[in-house]
């Protein structure tokens, strides 16, 4: 699904403006990271993209019928529901028939490896499960459009490059556009299609750059003087900018 953010801005009722003048376009099946410094507006951005924040001007253009899911950085799961009840809550709050509901839970647990701990409780589960299923919710809704907001910076670092791995092959296999915000350079690079390097506050997009590695991405992609010099690339960006911001 398209996406078009044509002179986006933003400005809070506290006189703080967010975002500066954004123009990004995202293509069908991409999978876009923004990164920048802490505060400069990417999560504001992101909520714009999903319809939950109005810009203070500009526009994001994307289909009204399309099917969009949003993955936070805490899982924002119910401890008193079982796994495939958290599974199922999405559908639930949008109406679906029970028999849907379970039938396209069990699927997307299937999917991000959950099978066999349908009744289990958010308390048993590891964090790294517990994200895999903000991730099968999400993905129950069969989304066209994947909203993420840091979700794998509270997971240890082997944790999150597993994750990453199963991200990109959900990606891929179920062809949906992916938004990612991040402050994790190296994820940015191992996920992306393209990179949103953004400046301090008030945001802006910088600079836009096109990741050169072929799909399906390797775990020994991250070893190579290729993958170093790209994610050094990003991060000279980011301290630039971050130097730039600060005079």
């Amino acid at each position: 699904m398209p996406i078009e953010l044509r002179e986006v801005w933003k400005e809070f009722d506290t006189k703080v403006k967010a975002l500066d003048i954004v123009n990004l376009d995202i293509a069908g099946g991409e999978f876009v990271s923004i990164v920048g410094p802490s505060g400069c507006g990417k999560s504001t951005l992101l909520r714009i993209v999903a319809g939950l924040l109005a810009p203070s001007g500009g526009a994001c253009v994307r289909a009204t019928n399309a099917r969009a899911a949003f993955v936070f950085q805490d899982a924002a799961l119910l401890p008193w529901r079982s796994v495939l009840r958290n599974a199922e809550l999405l559908m639930e709050l949008e109406g679906y028939a029970a028999p849907d509901r379970r039938q396209r839970a069990e699927k997307a647990m299937q999917l991000v490896g959950l099978s066999g701990f349908a009744d289990a409780y958010p308390h048993q589960l590891s964090g790294g499960m517990r994200m895999r299923l903000s991730l099968a919710r999400a993905m129950a809704l069969q989304p066209d459009l994947l909203l993420l907001d840091e979700p794998l910076a509270a997971v240890d670092e082997l944790t999150r490059d597993t994750l990453q791995e199963e991200l990109q092959q959900l990606w891929r296999k179920l062809n949906f556009t992916a938004l990612l915000v991040t402050h994790n350079v190296h994820e940015a690079v191992y996920l992306s299609t393209r990179i949103a390097v953004m400046s301090p506050r008030p945001g802006r997009i910088e600079k836009v750059i096109n990741v050169p590695f072929a799909f399906p991405r390797a775990p020994e992609l991250r070893a190579t003087a290729e993958f170093a010099a790209l994610t050094g690339q990003v991060s000279a960006l980011l301290r630039h900018h971050a130097v730039g911001g600060a005079e």
